[in-house]
């Protein structure tokens, strides 16, 4: 069973950044991304340039960066307008994101449910026959910093609402790093069980420092796909707390030293970690491995 990474920092990892990343940047840094063997590169997000303004250059980035025919190029999209931006700068999928959280959904796209579905109908109609590819994802699947709890129930039946309108894979996100590895396990799981011929990412956060703990508990229960963000950086902008995607190289180096089967250049991804305070502007990003160095990396006595 290998296991597949998918990069989300050019999206859910730059989105949270202060200081304005230049197109540049971001362009030469999902180019060097390319390079390191992940499946999937989450490129930008095609919203508002209000609610992001991270964000705004999403056409000038998409169009420019290069191409490899084994990876897969995601945008974000909230409404349909946003799905024909995605459509014209040739990107291979689409994410659309609706919280299991009532007011995390209300929070984040300032949508109910019933709106959220209604738009997402729309784009599955706009996608049709295009070859571009729909990814649903869950939010606050494994619970919510304004409701708490959220019931397995009610995320099958997102999951079963996303199948019906024809979406092609699922990610269940634990948007807030609420989730543990028995949560995750089980739950898991019972969504296999129920949705086996659709293909499952989880995307976790390590707000508590259960991150990797959780990647863990999703491959015993069958999961072979993860986002990750190269650092650990990100979260939400519109939820409490939200810091921290999974860091790509910590995550790398682990399945490596586990003997874990995955396709990942860790090398490569340790360079392209060290080289983001030039980027970012700051250097106080979560990953461990970069700052501690590889457990093969021996010193002098």
């Amino acid at each position: 069973m290998t296991i597949h990474i998918q990069e989300v920092i050019p999206r859910d990892g730059f989105q949270m950044e202060k200081k304005f990343i230049t197109t540049e940047d971001k362009i030469k840094t999902i180019n060097r991304i390319n390079r390191t063997g992940v499946s999937k590169i989450e490129v930008t997000s095609f919203v508002s340039p209000k609610a992001v303004p991270q964000l705004s250059d999403a056409e000038e980035v998409a169009k420019n960066i290069e191409r490899n025919d084994d990876v897969t190029y995601v945008g974000l999209v909230a409404n349909l307008r946003g799905a024909e931006r995605a459509a014209d700068a040739r990107l291979d999928e689409i994410n659309l994101v609706m919280s299991a959280s009532a007011s995390h959904n209300k929070k984040n796209v300032n949508k109910t449910h019933e709106e959220s579905l209604a738009e997402f109908s729309k784009i599955a109609d706009f996608v049709k026959g295009s070859g571009m590819k729909i990814n649903g994802t869950v939010a606050t699947a494994f619970g919510c910093p304004f409701e708490g709890a959220i019931s397995e129930e009610a995320v099958m039946d997102f999951i079963r609402k996303y199948i019906d309108l024809g979406m092609d894979s699922i990610t269940l996100a634990d948007t807030t790093g609420m989730a543990n590895p028995n949560q995750i396990k089980r739950f898991i799981t019972d969504v296999k069980a129920h949705f086996e011929d659709t293909p499952l990412t989880l995307h976790l956060h390590d707000t508590r420092g259960m991150g990797l703990a959780n990647l863990l508990a999703g491959i015993e229960a069958g999961v072979t796909r993860f986002d990750s963000a190269i650092g650990g950086i990100g979260g939400c902008p519109f939820a409490p707390g939200a810091s921290g995607n999974i860091c790509t190289e910590d995550v790398v180096h682990m399945l490596g030293e586990m003997g874990i089967p995955h396709n990942v250049d860790l090398d490569e991804l340790i360079a392209i970690s060290k080289d983001l305070p030039d980027i970012i502007g700051r250097s106080d990003y979560p990953g461990q491995v970069v700052k501690a160095g590889k457990v093969s990396d021996l010193h002098e006595f």
